[in-house]
């Protein structure tokens, strides 16, 4: 283990941003504060786009198929979840409209769903292809279930939370957002980029009453390398983890990955600018 890592114990490391994504794979929405429990971040990943054809849940890891959900943004009004079109109209998720407008704008037959069936899966293409073939090609891509590393029934690809540090996201050199994280956590100068690599097993106790334990690494798709509503392609956001950052994922294989999944052992509020200590 990296003598670096353990200074993390003493060292000042703080949550410098936190998001929520009410809508999988459309924009979320910053928060200061917002409860955790064992489900991962409140109202975080609650809707899901259906593909009523193939039944799978709409993601843009499927860059061909589902990228412009990434035009769209969604955020929390009290309990509501509210859906905001590129095209410029603005929509309770729950609204009767919402399935025949978003069909319309995204080519498919899709309905918004707030449940999660068991087994519930998305396509994911390998994104060294997406980046070889462009964003429109035909490309394999992998069925995958989602949610196995949580005990809720949210749209969360694997764990409750993603974290991701300041010292990956430096090396990388984009904008934090591409990589949909919850956390992001300010390491102190001088931390190893990819330092998530080696938390796996261990807590992090953020503020007076959250307690995390790290699972795994997170695997890279193609969706950082997208357009988010204005931010344009950056294929930049996953080329460096493939060459800097192939980890071998308990389960999983040897993938491309940037950040960690964390599961809540103890929930509570956690707020911007919380001490985070590793243990």
């Amino acid at each position: 283990m990296d003598s670096r890592t353990l200074q993390l114990t003493e060292a000042f490391v703080q949550v410098t941003a936190m998001w929520r994504y009410p809508v999988k794979s459309m924009l979320g929405e910053p928060i200061m504060e917002g409860r955790v429990d064992a489900e991962g971040l409140r109202a975080d990943r609650v809707v899901a786009v259906i593909d009523e054809e193939s039944g799978l849940v709409a993601t843009a890891k499927h860059p061909r198929l589902w990228r412009n959900l990434l035009k769209y943004s969604a955020t929390m009004d009290v309990d509501t979840v509210v859906i905001t079109s590129p095209a410029g109209w603005k929509l309770n998720a729950a609204s009767p409209d919402v399935d025949g407008r978003l069909s319309a704008e995204l080519g498919r037959a899709v309905r918004v769903a707030t449940d999660r069936p068991d087994g519930a899966t998305v396509e994911r293409p390998d994104p060294e292809d997406v980046l070889a073939e462009g964003v429109d090609a035909a490309v394999p891509a992998a069925t995958l279930e989602i949610g196995m590393g949580t005990p809720g029934t949210t749209f969360v690809d694997y764990a409750p939370l993603h974290l991701i540090t300041s010292a990956t996201l430096a090396e990388v050199g984009v904008e934090p957002l591409r990589y949909r994280p919850n956390l992001v956590l300010q390491t102190p100068d001088g931390t190893p980029p990819f330092v998530e690599n080696q938390w796996l097993g261990r807590e992090l106790r953020i503020g007076d009453e959250i307690v995390l334990r790290v699972s795994v690494p997170t695997p890279r798709c193609s969706v950082p390398t997208l357009e988010h509503g204005d931010l344009p392609r950056s294929p930049r956001a996953v080329r460096t983890v493939l060459v800097r950052n192939r980890v071998d994922v308990p389960g999983f294989g040897v993938l491309p990955c940037a950040g960690c999944y964390a599961e809540v052992e103890q929930g509570g509020t956690i707020h911007v600018g919380d001490e985070v200590t590793l243990h």
